[in-house]
């Protein structure tokens, strides 16, 4: 498969693009900024434009056999549409071209999960000042992202992982259209799933889960290492 990859410079886009051309697909890794693409394979097309560009979107989406989103924006107190205008230009894009699969990234947080399993009581209290605060400008645009891609037309699917933070390789994760366990899923068990649901016609018109349930940071600890990093951009 050829499969175009949106929000690919970001850190779950580049392990996306990384397990994509591992699995022995080809691949196009759309990125604003495609100096900064930390990889090169033979299989591997850096593309540099920007998925509010229409234009651009529909010369990436063109000949591919499926398109992954992980586009990914900071949490944010100002308006947030990158999100939906993306999305939006990816989904008109690919009914041009006539490419049907669709997998798009949203989250957990956008979303209130009574069934939750084994919730940290840390949670309770974090997760609804998130969503009011920093967080809402963010949720809001993922849940009209979602609203367009279910009523696309396309063989979509959405994805929902939970706080993201970084392992070195796939756990024996959890997902599928399940409540989500615990609050993290690494960026790593996320690419990984994505690159199998590429070729994955089961999951057609499904909203899906995936947690990390092995080697997950505290809610403190994660909230560290959130504070600390120094590479928080915009990733489309």
């Amino acid at each position: 498969m050829h499969i175009a990859i949106f929000g690919a410079n970001g850190p779950t886009g580049r392990l996306v693009t990384r397990r994509v051309l591992d699995t022995g697909h080809t691949a196009a890794a759309v990125t604003r900024r495609p100096r900064d693409f930390p990889f090169t394979d033979d299989r591997l097309t850096v593309v540099g434009a920007d998925v509010r560009d229409a234009a651009a979107v529909a010369d990436v989406v063109a000949g591919a056999d499926a398109v992954l989103s992980s586009l990914g924006v900071p949490f944010s107190l100002r308006p947030i549409d990158t999100y939906s205008v993306g999305v939006e230009n990816i989904v008109a894009a690919m009914h041009a071209s006539e490419v049907r699969r669709l997998v798009a990234v949203s989250s957990t947080g956008a979303h209130h999960y009574p069934g939750r399993v084994d919730p940290p009581f840390a949670l309770r209290i974090v997760e609804p000042l998130i969503t009011r605060t920093i967080g809402k400008s963010t949720y809001d645009d993922q849940r009209r992202m979602e609203d367009i891609v279910t009523g696309s037309g396309l063989d979509w699917t959405v994805v929902r992982p939970s706080g993201l933070f970084d392992l070195p390789a796939p756990t024996k994760y959890v997902a599928g259209e399940v409540d989500p366990v615990g609050m993290f899923t690494a960026r790593i068990d996320l690419a990984d799933y994505m690159t199998r649901l590429a070729a994955d016609t089961t999951t057609v018109g499904k909203t899906v889960v995936v947690s990390t349930t092995e080697q997950v940071p505290t809610m403190w600890q994660m909230m560290r290492r959130e504070a600390s990093r120094a590479d928080a951009k915009t990733h489309y």
